[in-house]
């Protein structure tokens, strides 16, 4: 989402690196620049003044010309106010310590993605914070409004208030009431009525069930891809009821970035959650200080490392480490992390948490590699024998037409494929020289990425720039 952004600022701060002093009219012409490319990110003006005030203030004092690295204080600098422009360094949490049953009531336009936000945040509830959730729809404009609610509920294993037809939302609001305390939940989940633009009516709908309900949260649902527009619709919505914060839809997006920079900001509430793709597990805890990071260049390490401890299972890598200790590595092993890259977010979004990994991401776009490049890889290693796996030696000239022909292939690509492989297995024997994963994780600092998801980044690596030498991965390309 903040790509074409990150990459205007990236270039401002490279142009300040490379001088050993500044002057108070080098940081001026930088602010000028940064100014700009907020502007082009679709930031509102005021927050733009504000920020860009901040920062010069700051910026141009002596003790930042005179330091040993002026360039480096700038750029802190920056980052501690975008930090503070998205919310600050604490990181926004629901409010869940009240008598049960908690009432969240989920508001917004109609196609902001508030419905299945509702899922996303119930599913998160009952996974994360074991909580008995519950939600229901109050939305009887939208056709299959309360269905497509009770669709999800199913998938994410919630329970949903059956459904009445002809009921109003605030008698489905009270239905609601009474049936999650009987039922003992703990979260209430409204997800209620959205219309194409705020209106008078919507407003009073949703003040009715806000009286009736008493919700703990009001959480406005905004699609990030509505740009300067949301920003305006969150006003409208916090003038009328209570917010306490934000879901921001669509952070994979295209979009600019403006929304999420200008929300905080323009409204004085926190950015809660943040909805990263279509699955119903694609939501993140909005977190200032790493979203500051990613879009700065400095990568997200610790958002990478979680993912990594969500998405792998600990017994694959405890037996994967025990091989790579015994210097090991075969296609069993390479298809397996070519999955949890996968599960990840692929190829794209594993770069943008990398620090230095811009320069790949970009050239795997420029080269027009997309990332079914993991299927096809996957469906190569699936075209071998068992034999074939355990022992990629054996893949002579004929083996190679054979195994390319059934996943759809060239032979080049099966070429590329074991080249990478031995690419692989040859870092894998370094890191036994190395003295194996206590070696590992002294270089990659506490714990170890790769301690987390062995060899991931010497396939990073191969995409240009980042760490490792595999060949250049982009060759992949559809």
């Amino acid at each position: 989402m903040f790509d074409s952004l990150s990459d205007r600022l990236g270039g401002v701060f490279d142009k300040l690196r490379g001088r050993g002093a500044l002057k108070e009219q080098d940081v001026r012409d930088a602010m000028r620049e940064v100014r700009i490319a907020l502007l082009e990110a679709d930031v509102a003006l005021p927050v733009v003044r504000r920020f860009v005030d901040q920062v010069t203030e700051k910026a141009v004092g002596q003790d930042v010309l005179r330091s040993v690295t002026p360039g480096q204080q700038v750029i802190k600098i920056v980052n501690d106010a975008l930090i503070e422009t998205l919310g600050g360094d604490t990181t926004p949490e629901l409010d869940l310590n009240a008598t049960p049953p908690i009432v969240i009531m989920m508001v917004g336009l109609q196609g902001s993605g508030k419905t299945t936000s509702t899922a996303k945040i119930a599913k998160l509830l009952k996974e994360k914070h074991g909580k008995k959730a519950m939600m229901a729809s109050l939305d009887v404009n939208r056709p299959a409004a309360q269905e497509q609610l009770k669709v999800l509920g199913e998938q994410v294993g919630v329970a949903t208030l059956p459904i009445i037809a002809g009921q109003q939302p605030t008698e489905i609001a009270t239905r609601a009431l009474q049936s999650a305390k009987l039922q003992a939940v703990d979260v209430l989940l409204l997800d209620t009525a959205g219309r194409l633009h705020v209106d008078q009516q919507l407003m009073d709908e949703m003040k009715a069930v806000s009286a009736i309900s008493t919700p703990r949260e009001v959480l406005l649902v905004v699609d990030s891809l509505t740009g300067q527009d949301a920003v305006n619709v969150a006003q409208s919505f916090a003038g009328q009821v209570d917010l306490t914060g934000v879901v921001l839809t669509r952070m994979d997006g295209d979009a600019r970035g403006g929304a999420a920079l200008s929300m905080r900001a323009v409204t004085g509430k926190p950015i809660k959650f943040a909805g990263t793709g279509e699955k119903l597990d694609a939501i993140e805890v909005f977190q200032p200080a790493r979203v500051a990071n990613r879009i700065l260049g400095m990568g997200d390490i610790v958002s990478l490392v979680e993912k990594a401890a969500e998405t792998v299972k600990l017994e694959d890598a405890e037996a994967l480490a025990k091989r790579m200790e015994q210097g090991k590595f075969d296609m069993n092993d390479l298809r397996m992390q070519l999955k949890q890259m996968q599960s990840m977010g692929g190829l794209g979004a594993l770069a943008g948490m990398m620090p230095g990994m811009k320069k790949a991401k970009a050239a795997m776009a420029a080269s027009g590699m997309d990332e079914r490049v993991l299927l096809r890889m996957d469906a190569i290693i699936g075209s071998m024998t068992v034999k074939e796996r355990v022992n990629p030696a054996l893949l002579n000239a004929k083996r190679k037409i054979r195994v390319a022909k059934g996943s759809g292939t060239q032979v080049q690509d099966v070429n590329k494929l074991l080249k990478m492989h031995q690419e692989m297995g040859k870092a894998m024997k370094q890191i036994k020289k190395m003295g194996g994963l206590k070696g590992l994780a002294a270089m990659f600092g506490k714990g170890g990425l790769e301690g987390a998801m062995p060899g991931l980044g010497n396939a990073l690596g191969g995409m240009g720039g980042g760490v490792g030498s595999l060949p250049d991965m982009s060759k992949f390309k559809k």
